[in-house]
C-alpha cells in the first residue's frame, strides 16, 4: 500500500474495519442457511423421523447389526463425521457403537478402476451388509448412479436404508426405507442440514443405547 493510500482509499469502513459490500455478501449464507433451517422445521416429520430413524439404529445396533454410510464430496465426509460419532463419542460415555463409512482408497480405487466409478458403494454394500444393518446415504441431488445403486444393493440384501437429499430428491426420492429431503438451492445449504439431522440422530441414539 503507498503512502496515503488508507483505509477509506481500500473501499473499508473506518469505524467498522469491514467493507460495506464484504458485509452485504457475508450476510446472504446466514440468511439463507436460517431460511433452509426453518422451511425445514415446518415439516413436523422431518423432525419425528429423527427419533424414528435413531430407535431403528438403535434396535439394528441390539441386534448385532451396524451402520454403513457413503456419500461423495463434502457428503463422504458428513458419512465419515455421523460414523466417528459413534465409533467414538458425541455428548455421553456409553459403548462404542459399530459404524463404518466407505472412505477405504484401496476399494474406492480398485473398484471404479475394474468396475466403474458407479459400483463403488454397492460393492462394498455387497462385502459389507447383513440383513438387519443400516445404510445411511447422503447426496445433495439425489442422483447420484453410485449412491442409487448403493441403495439398490442394500434393499436386495434385506438392510434398512437412511436417506438425506436435497433438490427433491431426485432418483433417489421415495426409494428408501426413510428420506430427508433437506430445502435449500444450493449443495452446501443442504449439506448444512444434513450435519444438523446427523447430530440429531446421533443424539438420539444415545439416549436411546443407554436406555
Amino acid at each position: 500500500m503507498t503512502e496515503g493510500e488508507g483505509i477509506e482509499a481500500r473501499g473499508i469502513e473506518a469505524s467498522g474495519g469491514v467493507a460495506s459490500g464484504l458485509e452485504v455478501s457475508m450476510a446472504d449464507p446466514f440468511g439463507e442457511a436460517a431460511e433452509a433451517l426453518a422451511a425445514f422445521r415446518t415439516d413436523a416429520a422431518n423432525l419425528a423421523r429423527v427419533g424414528e430413524v435413531a430407535r431403528g439404529i438403535a434396535a439394528s445396533i441390539a441386534a448385532g447389526g451396524k451402520v454403513l454410510a457413503c456419500g461423495n464430496g463434502g457428503s463422504l465426509c458428513d458419512a465419515m463425521h455421523f460414523c466417528e460419532e459413534l465409533t467414538g463419542r458425541f455428548r455421553a460415555d456409553r459403548p462404542a457403537l459399530p459404524a463404518i463409512a466407505c472412505i477405504d482408497p484401496g476399494h474406492l480405487t480398485c473398484t471404479a478402476n475394474d468396475y466403474g466409478y458407479e459400483q463403488v458403494f454397492s460393492r462394498w454394500v455387497e462385502a459389507l451388509g447383513r440383513p438387519g444393518d443400516v445404510l445411511v446415504v447422503l447426496s445433495t441431488s439425489g442422483n447420484s448412479p453410485n449412491i442409487v445403486r448403493a441403495v439398490e444393493a442394500a434393499a436386495g440384501r434385506g438392510l434398512t436404508t437412511v436417506a438425506l437429499l436435497g433438490k427433491g430428491g431426485g432418483a433417489l426420492k421415495g426409494r428408501c426405507t426413510h428420506e430427508w429431503i433437506a430445502p435449500g438451492a444450493t449443495s452446501d445449504r443442504i449439506q448444512e442440514i444434513h450435519m444438523l439431522v446427523l447430530h440429531a440422530l446421533v443424539e438420539q441414539i444415545e439416549i436411546e443405547v443407554r436406555g
